[in-house]
């Protein structure tokens, strides 16, 4: 049984003081509630509430479910056990209020709209879970800056969650990822079809979202993959740079494969993001600080009484395996229970999406056994990276 709806949680207000009287927010269930059987799923940067099955008209405008391998009948988040919710966040651009969406002159917000959290994520999808009549979660899961949202609901709501388990995450953003996420935005301000935010009518500012897409795709790539999917080949003579404007001396270089890659992904982008959601998502990603209002990051999650499954991928220098070992210590300093699960993995930061198979196992046996499960191997504080005991690798899903 799945749900796709849009509906209102009624008077909204933003950390930063402003208010939407009749704020809407985009949610998919999936499965049947029993009261205690709940798990909310949060999406990462771009994603959508979208998390499984087939795409249908009108629903998010991704090309397939971004967790499809996940979540579903018989995977690791059940649905024919578990009621499984994702709701679009604040900001984005997928049927959740948001830059696009129609202001009070009925006019799109543009930059009009309020500056946006991942508290503001996390307080809009405990207002959707009231209205769908849930209160205390069997558990939350999410990855990348989902992850975050994750870690803040264990903070934020530390008696209404069973289980946490944040994947590919951290406390907080490194200066070389905030730095890399100033360039994107740059790229889309920089455009003069960005227009100040007032481009809806128009095109907009593709090139400007479609440069900050491509720093995006790096950033989620490790260097062994990037070397196994690309190296240094050409893309051939037939192959067409149409994305950007190209130098006349560019002809007389190869057009690599890496580069055909990155424009390919960044066309695809442009046709389903919203560049002024892209400003205002990343923005709460950087600002987003697991101690913010306290003393550290023990503090902020010491009042959480539930059980934590951290994973982490040894490939992933967006989020590293040392910034997921430094949120399970926050939980043992509070005496929280949790165990941080290392998967070797040469994908990168996109590893939580593409490699299901090292994913499904531990989270599985952690919603169902909680950390007693079988397939989660814990990280010892104090073991080398060589001592760490990874998860067994199987054969990828994947191919080509």
């Amino acid at each position: 049984m799945t749900t796709r709806d849009r509906t209102s949680v009624g008077r909204f207000e933003f950390q930063c003081g402003d208010v939407i009287e009749d704020f809407t927010v985009a949610y998919e269930t999936y499965g049947e509630f029993d009261g205690s059987n709940a798990v909310l799923v949060c999406h990462a940067l771009t994603g959508s509430q979208h998390v499984s099955g087939r795409q249908t008209k009108g629903t998010a405008g991704q090309a397939r479910a971004w967790w499809d391998d996940i979540v579903g009948p018989g995977k690791a988040v059940d649905t024919k056990r578990y009621y499984v919710v994702c709701a679009n966040v604040p900001g984005s651009c997928y049927g959740t209020d948001g830059p696009p969406s129609d202001g009070p002159d009925d006019e799109p917000w543009g930059t009009d709209f309020p500056p946006v959290t991942v508290r503001d994520w996390t307080n809009a999808q405990r207002a959707l879970l009231d209205e769908l009549g849930v209160g205390r979660l069997h558990a939350v899961v999410g990855g990348s800056v989902g992850g975050m949202n994750v870690l803040d609901w264990a903070v934020a709501f530390p008696d209404d969650v069973e289980r946490i388990a944040p994947v590919a995450t951290a406390a907080r953003l490194d200066p070389q990822c905030l730095a890399l996420d100033a360039i994107a935005r740059r790229a889309i301000t920089s455009d003069p079809d960005w227009d100040g935010g007032d481009y809806y009518g128009t095109e907009g500012p593709r090139d400007g979202l479609a440069l900050a897409r491509q720093i995006g795709h790096v950033m989620y790539l490790s260097k062994a993959s990037m070397e196994q999917k690309f190296g240094r080949r050409s893309a051939g003579r037939d192959a067409i740079r149409d994305t950007f404007p190209v130098d006349p001396a560019a002809s007389f270089f190869p057009y690599r494969d890496v580069e055909s890659y990155l424009d390919y992904q960044a066309e695809k982008f442009t046709k389903r993001f919203d560049a002024n959601s892209y400003l205002y998502l990343t923005r709460a990603m950087d600002d987003y600080d697991l101690s913010e209002g306290y003393e550290s990051d023990a503090a902020a999650v010491a009042a959480f009484e539930g059980e934590t499954l951290l994973l982490s991928f040894t490939g992933d220098w967006h989020f590293t395996v040392e910034q997921s070992e430094a949120v399970a210590e926050a939980f043992r300093d509070s005496d929280v229970p949790v165990a941080h699960h290392v998967v070797d993995s040469d994908h990168g930061h996109d590893a939580f999406l593409v490699e299901p198979e090292k994913v499904g196992p531990p989270l599985k046996d952690f919603l169902t056994e909680g950390l007693e499960g079988s397939a989660i191997h814990d990280t010892a504080p104090d073991q080398t990276e060589n001592e760490r005991e990874y998860a067994p690798v199987h054969n990828s899903l994947f191919s080509g």
